[in-house]
């Protein structure tokens, strides 16, 4: 029997790249997802449509073929996951939204995956993990990964550095990126390469068995340099303006976002100022064969 591979985050950026891989390739897949309405069909870019009842699975749902399957369940409801993840032999889990509970989701998916009898989980986790990291969010990926170490489930982990093609859009309605990164380096990576990394593993996940990748561009590039590269491949005016973290508390106040969310857009850029995000790995060319994307690569939308 085929080994099942199980893809969360479908109906995202990087979780829909691989799976739209994987149902080229013709194996047996399990779509997990919130709602099966949402999933797309990736032969034609509609949706599937399907069962929306939390815990329920649909080996054949209508319009979709008989060797992909769709589990329905949220990362901390337990039942659910449970029988979401049944029959999954690999799961490549994307992290959660970030909130207060974003560690104990995912240490519920995890309990879950142990339980339904999962052996391998890939996790999108982030560069420099741990609870040293300046960024805030880098933190819950680092208990994270803790977790995944004890619970005796084979693991490999994606250390993704920022999203090269999202800076831009860090990018307020007046074309200005602000926070206090100075001239702080990012080695950030394309969505698209974090894909094609995890499409590489779960092919032939024994190969990369408790593997740790950092997964960044071949390049280093600040926030000027960001607003000057995007100007000149699209016209769109971008500055950055450099601010202290005082500074950037106070013009993120207007938002009225809970303490936690500001704290880690404002340690976005500490991080950067103080080079935490500023090291470049071969492991994107030494997982796929290709290398890295550059910022005109993903702003010309390849």
């Amino acid at each position: 029997m085929r080994p099942t591979i199980g893809v969360t985050g479908v109906t995202g950026h990087v979780g829909g790249l691989v799976a739209r891989a994987l149902v080229q390739d013709d194996r047996s897949l399990r779509f997990i997802v919130r709602d099966a309405a949402r999933v797309p069909d990736f032969a034609t870019d509609g949706a599937i449509g399907g069962p929306d009842t939390a815990g329920s699975r649909a080996d054949t749902p209508a319009g979709i073929p008989a060797d992909i399957s769709i589990g329905v369940t949220e990362y901390r409801h337990a039942h659910a996951g449970r029988r979401a993840l049944e029959g999954v032999d690999v799961l490549f889990m994307v992290s959660a939204a970030e909130s207060p509970d974003r560690v104990a989701e995912h240490v519920q998916f995890i309990q879950s995956a142990v339980e339904a009898g999962v052996s391998h989980i890939v996790y999108t986790s982030f560069t420099g993990a741990g609870p040293h990291a300046s960024f805030t969010l880098a933190r819950d990926h680092g208990d994270t990964e803790d977790v995944l170490r004890a619970s005796g489930l084979d693991y490999t982990f994606l250390r993704d550095n920022f999203y090269l093609d999202l800076l831009p859009q860090w990018a307020d309605e007046n074309g200005v990126i602000r926070g206090p990164a100075g001239d702080g380096q990012i080695a950030a990576v394309a969505r698209a390469d974090v894909a094609d990394v995890a499409v590489a593993v779960l092919r032939d996940p024994a190969a990369h068995r408790n593997a740790v990748y950092a997964l960044t561009g071949g390049e280093t590039v600040t926030f000027a340099d960001v607003a000057r590269r995007t100007a000149a491949a699209t016209g769109r005016t971008i500055t950055f303006v450099n601010e202290t973290v005082d500074e950037a508390y106070a013009s993120r106040a207007v938002y009225n976002a809970p303490a936690f969310m500001v704290d880690a857009w404002v340690s976005t850029y500490t991080g950067i100022r103080d080079g935490e995000l500023a090291a470049i790995s071969p492991d994107v060319k030494r997982v796929t064969g290709h290398a890295p994307r550059t910022l005109e690569d993903v702003l010309a939308g390849r």
